[in-house]
């Protein structure tokens, strides 16, 4: 028998993902979007199968949660949807809560109330551990969250195996560390290098303003994480896992990995928030610091052990930091490129040729 699975925030970057490893498996995929006066499917649209059903839905209303899972009683529910975007959410934390918090916990009452024999996963996230007590970071690891976005995830973690342990709910956390690809949203901060490198290349936007340099995360790619999230709930038993590559890179290295590839080499000059990256070609100065850019609360390192998830799982990361940084720049440099001849805006002189 096929199976069905539903997620939620299937228009994201690991929703996309995570849709077609689970159409390449055979299953049923239902994924729920939210209502926008724009459209925001642009992740998906590529993806044309006739087991993949689109309907509406929000996480902040119970009744419309119930309705969509008592219609389609999935086999497996991937709970991706999410105020993703932790600066945003100490402009929005009430949103944030409602939404990160709350709606797990929404989707979690209404499989105990419909009595479904269901598989949860709930996207947990790196940001739980904030100002790290621990280096690396693994399932035993305290949290110690920065932002309301980190606080939220704590929430659902906790009330995901609150369910688990309570209700015998087959409830599985995903702690997922940083993962980019060129489907990012363009308001992270490795879309914003990517992006912004790529038009500095083409001269369109003479520099790049970014925060804190130093910030040290530890990075994969969004395909092997999705995987990821599949194989934790095959497992045979609902349990919580940290998904990571277990190295660590700075902001600043992701900069200079990504302008490696469009052949710019940064020199850095000053220090806090006067220091500056210089073309070294160009002498031009592209990169400047903006404290608007800075947390509240800055998180300085998140460093994953992903031991469990590679001995119980069979799980490892394929794409390393250095293919990560070039699958991104050279998507971005094309579709820049492609955007600026659409204006008019891309002359002979520009041309470049990605090594």
């Amino acid at each position: 028998m096929t199976k069905k699975a539903l997620i939620t925030g299937i228009t994201g970057q690991d929703g996309s993902y995570l849709t077609e490893l689970l159409l390449e498996k055979g299953y049923e995929v239902y994924g729920v979007q939210r209502r926008a006066s724009m459209p925001n499917t642009q992740r998906i649209d590529h993806v044309s199968h006739p087991n993949l059903y689109m309907m509406y839905g929000d996480l902040s209303d119970s009744s419309n949660l119930t309705r969509i899972l008592y219609v389609v009683k999935p086999d497996e529910i991937y709970n991706l949807a999410a105020q993703s975007h932790v600066r945003i959410s100490f402009d929005k934390p009430e949103y944030t809560v409602n939404v990160n918090a709350l709606g797990p916990l929404r989707i979690l009452e209404t499989i105990r109330t419909l009595g479904l024999k269901t598989k949860y996963y709930q996207a947990s996230s790196s940001e739980m551990f904030g100002k790290v007590l621990a280096v690396p970071q693994n399932e035993i690891t305290q949290f110690n969250p920065q932002s309301p976005y980190g606080l939220s995830k704590v929430f659902a973690f906790y009330i995901t195996k609150i369910f688990r342990e309570g209700y015998g709910i087959f409830a599985s956390n995903g702690i997922l560390f940083n993962h980019e690809s060129p489907r990012r949203g363009f308001n992270f901060v490795t879309r914003k290098i990517t992006l912004g490198l790529s038009n500095i290349k083409l001269g369109i936007q003479p520099k790049l303003m970014l925060g804190n340099l130093d910030a040290k995360r530890d990075w994969g790619h969004s395909k092997d994480y999705v995987e990821a999230m599949w194989k934790i709930l095959q497992h045979d038993k609902p349990d919580d896992f940290v998904i990571a590559t277990g190295e660590t890179h700075t902001v600043r290295e992701f900069v200079e990995g990504a302008a490696k590839h469009l052949d710019i080499e940064i020199a850095w000059t000053g220090s806090g928030l006067d220091e500056k990256g210089i073309d070294k070609i160009t002498g031009k100065t592209i990169i400047e610091i903006d404290p608007k850019h800075f947390r509240p609360n800055e998180v300085d390192l998140l460093l994953g052990d992903a031991a469990k998830a590679r001995e119980v799982l069979g799980w490892q990361p394929r794409v390393t930091f250095s293919k990560l940084t070039q699958m991104m720049i050279e998507e971005d440099f094309n579709y820049v490129s492609r955007e600026a001849k659409l204006k008019n805006v891309h002359s002979e002189d520009r041309r470049f040729h990605i090594s």
